[in-house]
């Protein structure tokens, strides 16, 4: 029994550094894209096994602060390699809505450096050895939103699905038909002033036409931002954070997820 007993202790003694070893890991990268240095932020569980698929996130207008990181990190508690990107260049980020709107002009003004940006961040992501290659998403809030269905606009080929938060919905380059070949969710909030009903019937039509396979959800009440803990914090009253549509849209996109990969 006693000898029993000590080969019970031992088993459990050697199970402790796998056990704590389950930790999310993060790590900063800078990537050069042309003469611009960018900033990434991934974030993984070291305790799964194998090679998995990875989710570029793109940042909100302000830029690659700590809101986009903590979705790359609840990405990586989810299962899956969350890669936060910056598209500003340098990890700039905006406190002040005047600035944060400065800097999405600018990065408005050429679309050719986001492209490449994006292709930057997508391309380190796929070289990354926890990454599934074969099996990669982009997600992206409020600018990112924008950016990341102009990539399915496109028919980015490597990107399977792309989801939208409270993202930006117009565009000057529609879908054309058969373009689109990621599967799109679009999660967006009711009184949004940035992505109104008729933006969104808009683009409801527009992949329609484009022959999409395509989701919209949409959250009572909600504004713009509405997954961002500290929207409510910059005195706009178009920013208001909303812990259910924050919840029920992270669930959503998870559910995507789950479809497309298992």
């Amino acid at each position: 029994m006693r000898s029993s007993r000590s080969a019970v202790i031992a088993a459990v003694l050697l199970a402790l550094p796998a056990i704590a070893s389950a930790a999310i890991q993060t790590r900063e990268i800078e990537i050069k894209q042309g003469a611009t240095i960018l900033k990434g932020f991934v974030a993984w569980d070291d305790a799964a096994q194998g090679r998995r698929p990875g989710v570029l996130v793109v940042h909100e207008w302000w830029g690659h602060n700590d809101h986009v990181r903590a979705q790359a990190r609840r990405l990586a508690e989810a299962g899956y390699v969350g890669f936060a990107l910056d598209l500003y260049g340098s990890g700039k980020v905006a406190t002040h809505p005047d600035d944060a709107q400065k800097f999405m002009a600018e990065a408005a003004k050429d679309p050719a450096a986001m492209r490449a940006r994006f292709n930057a961040a997508l391309a380190q992501l796929k070289s990354d050895p926890h990454v599934d290659a074969s099996r990669i998403a982009a997600v992206g809030y409020c600018f990112g939103g924008g950016i990341v269905l102009e990539r399915a606009r496109e028919g980015h080929p490597d990107l399977d699905a792309v989801v939208s938060f409270h993202g930006l919905l117009a565009t000057e380059s529609p879908a054309k038909k058969g373009a689109v070949h990621a599967r799109v969710l679009v999660l967006t909030g009711t009184d949004d002033p940035m992505a109104p009903a008729a933006q969104v019937d808009g683009f409801r039509k527009e992949m329609d036409a484009a022959g999409a396979t395509y989701a919209i959800v949409t959250y009572p009440g909600g504004r713009h931002a509405f997954t961002n803990p500290k929207a409510d914090s910059h005195g706009l009253d178009a920013l208001r954070y909303n812990a259910d549509a924050d919840k029920r849209s992270w669930a959503a996109m998870l559910v995507l997820l789950k479809e497309m990969w298992g």
